[in-house]
């Protein structure tokens, strides 16, 4: 499995709503980081749009990650047809091979009849690509399972997030065993649940991988037994600081501890990292 970062590894450096950065993080930027990190996968999503930018920006990007060999993947919210088929075009103008979308969008919460449709609609688009569904806190698993299951195509497959069923009241345990046999890409995401000092709830807050109660090689030894999810990506729920300077300069250290620690359990593919002169 490859290994990468993503642009919700650094949510707060490229801009959570009501907390913009003076300069938010830009695609050129996420490049760097990938340079930085020596890393050969970039997965771009909704939080950092290609499809509203420019050509002349997008082919910037594109070209550039070609000359460094790292590899996009992209990402969007909103399932619809016409939606579907911007990001199978943008795709194939970036050389990306998965699309990573979460169902719902503002004001759209399609039932799951409607979702099925869509994908069977939009399956003779996605030649040469694979779609990815992302578990987020709406649907249950088995619900994104039967999705699935009912749109009957080796190319749609489930994007897995190791924290968003939270939302949905299930467990890692749970949402693994409902959906790796279908996962195509995984969001590494760990986290720390804690009991309030009153006893009356918990909260739930992220964590750098490895620091949390994310079992990565157990996680990746249950998906590696389908042989269907191939890459992986980085994603932090970094909990803020008073400032956000102080906020964005903590999520870049977790993001350094944490690819230091996958890195070094020895379970990612060797073609992950680049090899800087």
């Amino acid at each position: 499995m490859k290994l990468g970062i993503s642009s919700y590894t650094y949510g707060w450096a490229i801009g959570v709503p009501g907390h913009e950065p003076a300069r938010p993080m830009n695609e050129q930027d996420l490049l760097d980081r990938a340079r930085r990190h020596a890393v050969k996968l970039v997965q771009v999503c909704d939080n950092l749009p290609l499809h509203q930018m420019s050509s002349e920006r997008v082919a910037r990007f594109a070209d550039r990650a070609a000359d460094e060999g790292v590899q996009i993947e992209i990402g969007s919210r909103r399932l619809t047809i016409e939606h579907v088929a911007e990001m199978a075009a943008l795709a194939r103008r970036v050389r990306a091979k998965l699309i990573r979308f979460v169902i719902d969008g503002p004001d759209f919460h399609p039932s799951p009849e409607h979702v099925v449709k869509t994908l069977r609609d939009v399956e003779p688009l996605l030649d040469g690509l694979q779609l990815g569904l992302e578990n987020h806190d709406r649907f249950p698993a088995r619900t994104l399972r039967s999705i699935v299951e009912a749109a009957g195509s080796e190319r749609i497959g489930i994007c897995l997030d190791t924290a968003n069923s939270l939302g949905a009241g299930e467990g890692l345990a749970t949402v693994v065993s409902e959906l790796a046999p279908i996962t195509v890409n995984l969001h590494l995401k760990d986290f720390h649940i804690a009991r309030l000092p009153h006893l009356m709830g918990f909260t739930v807050e992220g964590r750098p991988a490895g620091g949390g109660m994310l079992n990565v090689p157990e996680l990746l030894d249950q998906l590696s037994r389908f042989h269907r999810c191939e890459t992986a990506v980085l994603e932090l729920w970094t909990p803020p600081e008073p400032e956000l300077e102080r906020t964005v300069a903590k999520e870049e250290a977790w993001a350094a501890q944490s690819l230091e620690y996958l890195f070094g359990t020895g379970l990612f593919a060797e073609q992950s990292r680049i090899i800087l002169q």
